[in-house]
C-alpha cells in the first residue's frame, strides 16, 4: 500500500519527497507588471518549508495577452526572470522541487487589466473576443513552450502547463464552440492539436531533467466526461508528460451530468505509461489525502488546506488523524502561515468560510 510519506520518482528530473503538491493557488500577490512580490515569495517559500513534495507558483500568464486578473503572477518576459529565479533558489533550499502553473486566460482574461483584447477559438462579442488567426494560435503554442525554457532558466524543476477551468488550453478543447476549420477545431482531433503541439514543443526545448506536467478538468466547459477521460489517456500514453493532475473540484463527488460512479473512478483506471497521476479538490485531512491514493491516485495536490497550515504535508505525514483547523479563520492567524495581506482580501471576498 502506497503511503503519503513515499517518495515519487518520474522520467525526468527530480523525484518529490512525498505525495504531497502544493495547488496552483491564485493569490493576487504579483506586482502589477507581473513580477513576483516578497509577499508571495514567504508564502510559497513557506510551503516548502511546511513539506510539500512539490510546490508549485499560481497560474503565471505566458503572454500579456492572456492575463486573466490584477496582481497575477508573470512568466511572458526575462522582466520576470529575477524574481521567479530568487524564488527556485529558495524553494530548493527548502528540499521541495518546484514548479510554474504556465496560463493563458484567453476568453476569461482580463482586457482592463491587460490592455489587450481577449483572444479565443472562436468569435465572442460578449466576452469583447475575436477568434484567433492560425498564426496567432502558433503564436500561442510558441509562448508557452518560451515561458517553458524561461522556467528552466530561473532554476525551476518543471512546469505544468494549465488546461483546465476554461482557460485558453481548455477553450480549445470545448466541443460546443471550438468548429475552427483550420486543424485546431471541429473534430476531437483537431481540438487536441494544442495541446500536443504545446507539450512536444516544451519536450523538445527543455532539457531532460526538466518535468513537465499539465492540468486538466474532467469535465465541463465544453468538455464531455468521455472527451476529458479521452484526453487524459492520450497525454499519459504520450509519455511527453510526467504528471497529470485533474483538477476534481471535490475528489469525493460523481458526475454533474449524469455518468455513473465517482469522477475520480473514470481516470484512475487509465493506463499511465510512467505519468503520475494526480488529483484536486477538497482534500483537508490526512484520511482524505490517503483514501485518494487508495483509489488509485499517486499524489494529491493540495489547496486549502495549505492555506489553512504552510505545513499541511508535515503534518498529514506525520499523523494519520490531522485535519485542518475549523473554519473560518481570524486574519492573524493566516498572516502567521505567511498568507500575505493582499492574498486574505481575495479569500475574503471570493470565500464565504475562510476569513473570519
Amino acid at each position: 500500500m502506497t503511503s503519503l510519506a513515499d517518495p515519487l520518482a518520474f522520467t525526468h528530473g527530480p523525484a518529490w519527497a512525498n505525495r504531497f503538491a502544493l495547488a496552483p493557488l491564485t493569490n493576487t500577490q504579483s506586482h502589477a507588471d507581473g513580477t513576483l512580490s516578497d509577499d508571495e515569495h514567504h508564502w510559497l517559500e513557506a510551503r516548502g518549508r511546511g513539506g510539500f513534495g512539490l510546490v508549485m507558483t499560481a497560474a503565471a500568464y505566458v503572454a500579456p495577452a492572456g492575463q486573466a486578473w490584477a496582481g497575477q503572477l508573470g512568466i511572458a518576459s526575462d522582466d520576470h526572470l529575477p524574481g521567479l529565479a530568487r524564488l527556485a533558489e529558495a524553494l530548493r533550499a527548502t528540499g521541495a522541487a518546484s514548479a510554474v502553473q504556465l496560463h493563458h486566460g484567453g476568453r476569461r482574461a482580463d482586457p482592463a487589466v491587460s490592455g489587450r483584447p481577449n483572444q479565443c477559438p472562436w468569435d465572442e462579442p460578449a466576452k469583447g473576443a475575436v477568434a484567433m488567426t492560425t498564426g496567432e494560435v502558433e503564436q500561442m503554442v510558441a509562448d508557452f513552450v518560451a515561458a517553458a525554457v524561461r522556467a528552466e532558466r530561473a532554476g525551476f524543476d518543471g512546469v505544468q502547463v494549465h488546461g483546465a477551468h476554461g482557460y485558453l488550453i481548455g477553450q480549445f478543447l470545448d466541443g460546443r464552440h471550438n468548429q475552427r476549420t483550420d486543424g485546431y477545431g471541429g473534430s476531437f482531433d483537431d481540438r487536441f492539436r494544442v495541446v500536443q503541439e504545446v507539450l512536444e514543443g516544451i519536450r523538445a526545448a527543455t532539457g531532460p531533467d526538466f518535468q513537465l506536467g499539465l492540468r486538466l478538468t474532467p469535465e465541463g466547459s465544453g468538455i464531455t466526461l468521455e472527451e476529458g477521460r479521452e484526453t487524459a489517456r492520450r497525454v499519459m500514453a504520450s509519455g511527453l508528460l510526467d504528471h497529470l493532475d485533474m483538477s476534481l473540484w471535490d475528489v469525493f463527488m460523481g458526475s454533474r451530468f449524469g455518468a455513473e460512479g465517482l469522477l475520480i473512478e473514470h481516470f484512475t483506471d487509465l493506463p499511465r505509461e510512467g505519468t503520475r497521476l494526480g488529483v484536486a479538490g477538497k482534500v483537508v485531512s490526512a484520511t482524505d489525502a490517503r483514501w485518494c491514493l487508495e483509489q488509485g491516485a499517486d499524489f494529491v495536490s493540495v489547496g486549502t488546506g495549505a492555506i489553512l497550515h504552510h505545513d499541511f504535508a508535515a503534518r498529514a505525514v506525520a499523523d494519520p488523524d490531522f485535519r485542518v483547523r475549523e473554519r473560518p479563520v481570524p486574519r492573524e492567524v493566516l498572516r502567521e502561515e505567511k498568507v500575505g495581506p493582499a492574498f486574505i482580501d481575495y479569500l475574503a471576498a471570493g470565500w464565504d468560510d475562510l476569513v473570519a
